[in-house]
């Protein structure tokens, strides 16, 4: 049995979602994290325990109550970090 913050995989998913179809904003791996890790920082965590029934229930649950929330979550997470990019810091 694990222990995860299911809100990463509902804020992964959802940001694929939002990015794959733009083409304005930089889809390197240090901006994905950063947008990930904004996100998250702006929603609760949700931790469960990865029994497989347990977890079906709960995901079906999560993402009907909190799609909204999470959708804006990583949308200003996504404005933020299009605006003030940290990727060519690393350079």
């Amino acid at each position: 049995m694990l222990l995860r913050n299911y809100m990463e995989e509902v804020v992964d998913r959802t940001m694929e979602e939002i990015l794959s179809p733009r083409d304005d904003i930089c889809k390197c791996e240090r901006c994905k994290l950063d947008i990930k890790a904004l996100a998250l920082n702006h929603l609760p965590p949700k931790y469960v325990v990865t029994d497989m029934g347990y977890i079906y229930t709960k995901v079906n649950e999560l993402e009907s109550q909190f799609k909204a929330d999470i959708t804006v979550a990583v949308t200003n997470a996504l404005k933020i970090i299009r605006k003030n990019p940290r990727h060519e810091e690393e350079r």
